[in-house]
């Protein structure tokens, strides 16, 4: 399938969603749909779906629209969900757990092969059938089972070391949960910086200008 030589983080942003909608649309059993009804679903404009894919080559049939299994399988292949990504996890609090207990990782096309935190009462025991590690054992781990992507769940001031030495073991990307920014210093190092007060303040500031 050819791909467009660049493609902007726009449209990669949209990915996931499309993916999510065709997914919600086969759990109704539809089996086609056209971009006009898929626009609508989305709040996009069918213009908008249409030169999204039109980067992966394009898909669907004129006058049929898109077979929903098939594209959203598509999509799949193109974000890469069925590779299984190795990630771990730095920090088991109850950030942490909650992540790991309640975030399919498989699912998103990770595979969560360690957990890291310093605390010793934690240390040894399982979340999701994955054992605890010492923070201690984290390099070498990472030289050894070579994961790529690495989610930071702890303070700001200890998440500086800690991807530093990550990024010296080969992790190629974070899901970053820790307000630190690791772009400031890894400039080719992929970051998906997560600021869940920022989400909420927004959502305040939404709330309260709505009526102004």
């Amino acid at each position: 399938m050819p791909y467009k030589n660049y493609i902007s983080n726009s449209v990669i942003r949209r990915l996931p969603r499309y993916y999510r909608f065709l997914g919600d649309l086969q759990k109704e059993g539809l089996t086609k749909i056209s971009s006009f009804e898929l626009s609508a679903r989305m709040k996009l404009t069918a213009s908008q779906i249409r030169q999204d894919l039109n980067c992966f080559g394009g898909f669907g049939m004129q006058g049929y629209g898109y077979n929903v299994a098939e594209l959203r399988s598509e999509i799949g292949k193109i974000i890469g969900v069925e590779r299984k990504i190795g990630a771990i996890l730095i920090g088991a609090g109850n950030l942490g757990k909650a992540i790991i207990t309640y975030f399919d990782f498989p699912k998103y096309g990770c595979e969560l092969i360690g957990i890291f935190d310093n605390n010793s009462d934690l240390v040894d025991s399982q979340i999701a059938g994955v054992t605890i590690c010492h923070i201690s054992k984290l390099a070498a781990f990472c030289k050894k089972s070579k994961p790529e992507i690495a989610v930071l769940c702890i303070p700001k001031e200890n998440a500086g070391a800690i991807s530093e030495m990550l990024v010296d073991c080969g992790v190629k990307a974070f899901w970053n949960f820790s307000h630190y920014d690791i772009n400031l210093h890894f400039d080719d190092i992929i970051v998906e910086n997560v600021h869940m007060g920022d989400s909420l303040l927004t959502l305040a500031y939404n709330v309260n200008n709505k009526n102004k």
